[in-house]
């Protein structure tokens, strides 16, 4: 599902996509592979990549949007030269089934990620942007996919700004009325090739006065998951409240509940909660590379 977007979208954005993280739906300009020790990222690139993606979007009715969205949001400019984000996000089925809680820190530019578990410090997983890998004592430290959960998270919460890349289609809907508020609706689908579920599709809400992300309808395609080529039922996702993160406005929280037939919200099925949200620069060389000892996932 993987929600995702240029990488991002990665992550979701990967070699063959059939073998990569959803993230990987995007691809990322040579310059942006490059190691900056500090994990800022120059302003030129950041100009160049705002101005290509405001190009790009204001196309279209529906880009124009998105792109009302991303400002409302605190704009590209921010969620690319903050730096890494860093926060734990713990998705809670109410169903009793598997919790997947982890503190993150996630290169958006770059599409990597390195997950550690909240009741062990050692127990860590991630993608180095080519590779998915984990590092634990206990097999059951991570009892789910965490390649596909890599980059998962941030392709959950991190709209409108991962709907910037390549191979992404937007396509505007006729609006809907939300907790008594009229909403803009783009339904997003992506390129053949594009990433490891390139059948997922997202149908999101942005409230018409403020041009905030209220809602996400989505499907899960993963092939690992689907190997008939099916999808999971439509999911509703309710945004919770939003932190003001360094000028970037994210949510705290999320609630998914099962899609009714008139495209409403319907059973409460996940909570999630999303704390500690932060920016940081202050990352060592080689920090979301595979470590020592670690196991590669295929």
């Amino acid at each position: 599902m993987k929600i995702i977007i240029q990488v991002l979208i990665a992550g979701v954005l990967l070699t063959a996509c059939n073998q990569q993280p959803k993230a990987s739906k995007y691809s990322v300009e040579a310059t942006e592979k490059e190691m900056v020790n500090d994990y800022s990222i120059p302003d030129s690139w950041v100009s160049n990549r705002v101005t290509k993606a405001q190009k790009r979007l204001e196309k279209t009715e529906a880009g124009q949007v998105i792109w009302a969205a991303m400002q409302a949001h605190g704009g590209l400019k921010n969620w690319y030269g903050n730096g890494a984000l860093s926060f734990r996000f713990n998705y809670q089925p109410l169903d009793g089934s598997t919790q997947r809680d982890s503190y993150q820190i996630v290169d958006a530019w770059r599409n990597k990620s390195v997950h550690t578990s909240t009741t062990d410090s050692e127990a860590k997983f991630g993608w180095t942007g080519e590779k998915a890998w984990v590092h634990a004592k206990d097999s059951t430290a991570f009892a789910y996919d965490t390649k596909f959960w890599a980059l998962t998270p941030l392709y959950l919460f991190g709209y409108p700004f991962v709907l910037d890349g390549e191979g992404v289609n937007l396509e505007l809907l006729p609006d809907v009325e939300f907790e008594d508020a009229l909403q803009d609706v783009v339904k997003v689908t992506f390129d053949a090739g594009t990433g490891d579920a390139p059948d997922d599709y997202y149908i999101l809400q942005f409230d018409k006065e403020t041009h905030l992300v209220t809602g996400i309808r989505y499907i899960v395609s993963y092939p690992e998951y689907f190997k008939d080529g099916g999808h999971s039922p439509e999911k509703f996702m309710k945004v919770g409240v939003l932190a003001d993160i360094d000028g970037v406005k994210l949510p705290t929280g999320l609630k998914t509940h099962w899609t009714l037939e008139n495209g409403q919200a319907g059973e409460y099925i996940t909570k999630i909660d999303i704390t500690d949200l932060e920016y940081t620069k202050d990352l060592p060389a080689g920090f979301f590379e595979m470590p020592e000892g670690a196991k590669v996932i295929e």
